[in-house]
């Protein structure tokens, strides 16, 4: 078969095709995990980030090139998970700003396309790292590149570009000796395969059929954030504007710094929790008000409107009171007490200071709202929420600067993604990559510095934690000079592989002796939803007894996967 170019059409075909090939090879992608623990989930992320725009994509009745450049963009861009996920997204944001305004795509075009990509992934990555993600995807815009000028046949480029990006990609355990060592290939490169591979079948005839209504994958649930301070204590009477109204404007006419300010103060003067998010030619709003009409009218003056959405807070919240009352009254045992929350922040007189973490596991979010938290995001190494989890969460802080704690070093990126479409409040990424560094940076804050010095503080503070994660095996590997065998107990370090064995509390006391120090004067002991309060209760007699200078402390994490999170301060 021979292509001359990509209609708008067919590039629709291809998107949806690439999708659909990435989601079917997910969970072998998830098992490319370099640490064979039970959450490898670079496919997962890299699947919901696709899916998100492919649902988009698949929306479009009469296909242009620039309405589906827009819908995988923006798709991508707000559903983009973990940071495989996010470097995807950033791909198809420079990918889709070099083919927007074509009628079709040739290979020159393409081989453009390929190149801007690639460019604008790497600036989104503050250290960007060889033998990734970014390196296959290089890779593979260099061959476009010289293969541009020696042939105009869309499905020969294409396959020649995915046969370098095979090579580039077998060549990862070369450039990263972590790699090397677990005997896998980058798991984010070989996503990246697979869209190629799944976009040329959707050239081809074929691809995959899509599935507009399918979930994305994994457990969508999960990811929904949660809110620290719920409304239950909320009459409806105290809800000013009752109606919650989102939607998105196709930009058609002049749009500029200026016009977003008068469109913000419009939708502030008929409601508040105004959120106006501008991406390239679209701008998602969200607003309460008593009047939807009028936010709709006011965004008419833009452009189209689409994605159009009301909710009556009123009602949703009587239902829920109802709902809750029931719970109650099906579980007599719980105090009610514990069922009480405060109100909503954005019912309340605008902060100075919010903060919002990212946890999972019941006693791990109390130990973040106790120390100040006022927004949780369900999520963390078993599930990383999206940019969409973090945009909606500032949207809910009530704040004009919000710190936001990732508390995984995967989620970091996507944090930063958020950080980036925010305008109308002062966002600042604390990079926590474990929950104990997230816990030590909430501390540590101080009302009295400048929103720029306590960032400092809090990083510099949680630097001085070391951390331990206590898990087991899902497959046999070499990781660190250490032989793992499926099932085998690992102690991880905040750099690495840190003690292995068949012992849950014996892997812990070796994790440990590679953390404490004589400096060392407090250790935390988290335990997982898997432990039984005996267990750990003896566990933590041994550390005391192992280690005597040091005191020891038990806090009830309720962290799935995990049996322990150790914190050494």
């Amino acid at each position: 078969m021979e292509l001359k170019s990509v209609d708008a059409a067919l590039l629709q075909k291809a998107v949806l095709a690439a999708a659909k090939g990435l989601e079917a090879k997910k969970e072998w992608i998830n098992e490319l995990n370099v640490f064979p623990v039970p959450d490898g989930d670079t496919g997962t992320n890299m699947t919901m980030t696709i899916m998100a725009a492919a649902r988009e994509v698949a929306a479009i009745e009469n296909p242009t090139m620039e309405s589906i450049a827009k819908a995988l963009s923006s798709g991508s861009l707000r559903g983009a998970r973990g940071n495989s996920g996010v470097i995807l997204s950033q791909l198809f944001r420079g990918f889709t700003k070099e083919i927007k305004e074509s009628n079709e795509i040739t290979v020159t075009s393409l081989a453009n396309a390929f190149t801007r990509a690639t460019e604008t992934a790497y600036k989104a990555v503050m250290k960007p790292k060889e033998g990734t993600i970014l390196t296959v995807a290089k890779g593979m815009a260099e061959k476009a590149v010289d293969l541009a000028t020696q042939t105009d046949d869309v499905i020969d480029f294409l396959t020649q570009v995915i046969e370098e990006g095979d090579y580039v990609l077998s060549q990862t355990p070369e450039m990263l000796p972590v790699l090397k060592q677990a005997g896998v290939v980058d798991s984010g490169g070989q996503g990246l395969m697979q869209v190629m591979k799944g976009g040329l079948d959707g050239l081809l005839g074929k691809g995959i059929p899509f599935d507009a209504v399918a979930p994305a994958a994994g457990n969508t649930e999960s990811a929904k954030p949660k809110v620290a301070a719920g409304s239950d204590d909320l009459s409806t009477s105290d809800i000013k504007y009752g109606y919650c109204t989102e939607f998105i404007v196709n930009v058609e006419k002049a749009y500029d710094m200026d016009e977003e300010q008068k469109f913000k103060g419009y939708l502030e003067s008929i409601g508040d929790c105004v959120v106006v998010v501008s991406d390239d030619d679209i701008i998602k709003v969200h607003v309460h008000t008593n009047h939807p009409g009028l936010a709709f009218e006011k965004g008419l003056t833009y452009g189209s409107l689409s994605r159009m959405k009301i909710d009556n807070m009123r009602e949703e919240h009587h239902e829920r009171l109802i709902q809750n009352a029931s719970n109650v009254a099906q579980t007599p045992e719980t105090p009610a007490e514990a069922k009480k929350e405060e109100a909503p922040a954005s019912n309340e007189p605008r902060k100075p200071y919010g903060f919002i973490a990212v946890s999972i596991g019941k006693g791990l979010g109390e130990i973040f709202k106790g120390i100040g938290a006022d927004y949780l995001i369900e999520g963390g190494q078993t599930m990383n929420p999206s940019t969409e989890d973090m945009l909606n969460a500032i949207e809910k802080v009530n704040a004009d600067v919000i710190y936001i704690l990732p508390n995984n070093k995967n989620i970091i990126l996507a944090a930063e993604q958020a950080k980036s479409l925010v305008e109308d409040k002062k966002i600042f990424v604390v990079p926590s990559r474990t929950v104990p560094q997230g816990i030590a940076a909430l501390i540590n804050f101080l009302p009295d510095l400048s929103p720029e010095e306590n960032l400092e503080n809090m990083t510099s503070e949680m630097g001085l934690i070391h951390t331990g994660q206590i898990t087991y095996a899902v497959r046999n590997t070499n990781i660190d000079g250490m032989e793992i065998h499926e099932g085998d107990i690992m102690g991880i370090g905040d750099s690495g592989m840190l003690a292995v064995g068949q012992n849950v509390n014996e892997t812990v006391l070796e994790t440990l002796k590679h953390l404490v120090d004589d400096e060392s004067e407090l250790i935390s002991v988290y335990s997982g939803e898997d432990v039984t309060e005996e267990d750990a209760a003896a566990l933590v007699e041994k550390v005391q007894a192992a280690f005597p200078n040091c005191e020891v402390e038990l806090n009830d994490g309720g962290q799935p996967i995990y049996y322990y999170l150790l914190s050494v301060e």
